[in-house]
């Protein structure tokens, strides 16, 4: 395939992810504090090891439902999505808390004034939208400092209740969420060591959805099961990670 054909392909999925996240608000993507949005957050700090003071790009951020949070904890936060609707959304959200740039554009193709500006570069639940995974972690590599990160939560593919969820959420659709198939350790182990990103690492964590995580009881029963053995191939959140040299 020539490169023209590789940048129509690459158009054509990003006018299709703005069309199918830009159609209607999504109660998946609006900003809230739960405990099992907190959760997620709370596991992408450690597992990333990112410190208030810090530079991080997110990207595919929407309308701020983890970029509002990641500000909260003490990193100086900027934003990326394809669809300035969703950031003009994210702003609005933020009210003036907190100082969030954001940045309209693909992490493939990004300004050269971000290369280099950041110490860890993240997204959540974004990686699976994204059209090739090389080029995308490219320009992630291009955007960190030496020795900064990528990090990632994205689902776990071999969990059935993902596919029960496409199914009975409005807006959801195969269409827009299939690139899940692709969030398999080898295949974005692969992708990050071709885009020259070094040291990568998986882990899995959570078991509950959040109507029940949320409950005041679902914390603590979530952090029984998943001493369980055996279940760990199939708890429903994947955190990936790398570096570059």
């Amino acid at each position: 395939m020539g490169h023209a054909e590789r940048a129509s392909e690459f158009e054509a999925h990003n006018q299709g992810q703005r069309a199918y996240f830009e159609r209607s608000v999504k109660r998946t993507m609006v900003p809230a504090d739960t405990p099992y949005l907190r959760r997620h957050v709370a596991e992408l700090l450690r597992f990333g090891d990112l410190r208030p003071g810090e530079r991080v790009l997110e990207v595919g951020c929407g309308m701020g439902r983890y970029t509002l949070p990641l500000a909260r904890h003490g990193l100086r936060v900027e934003g990326m999505d394809l669809s300035q609707v969703l950031l003009d959304r994210l702003l609005a959200y933020n009210t003036g808390r907190f100082d969030i740039r954001v940045h309209c554009g693909d992490i493939a193709d990004h300004d050269s004034a971000l290369a280099g500006r950041f110490d860890a570069v993240v997204a959540l639940f974004a990686l699976h939208h994204l059209h090739n995974l090389v080029p995308s972690f490219r320009g992630m590599a291009r955007a960190l400092r030496p020795s900064g990160r990528v990090v990632f939560v994205e689902p776990n593919p071999f969990n059935p209740l993902y596919y029960v969820q496409m199914l009975v959420t409005p807006g959801m659709s195969w269409e827009g969420e299939r690139g899940i198939l692709r969030m398999r350790r080898r295949q974005v182990f692969d992708a990050m060591r071709e885009a020259g990103l070094a040291q990568p690492a998986m882990a899995r964590f959570g078991f509950f959805p959040p109507f029940l995580t949320n409950r005041s009881w679902g914390t603590r029963a979530e952090a029984i099961v998943e001493r369980v053995p055996g279940l760990e191939p199939f708890r429903p959140f994947q955190l990936f990670k790398a570096q570059r040299p």
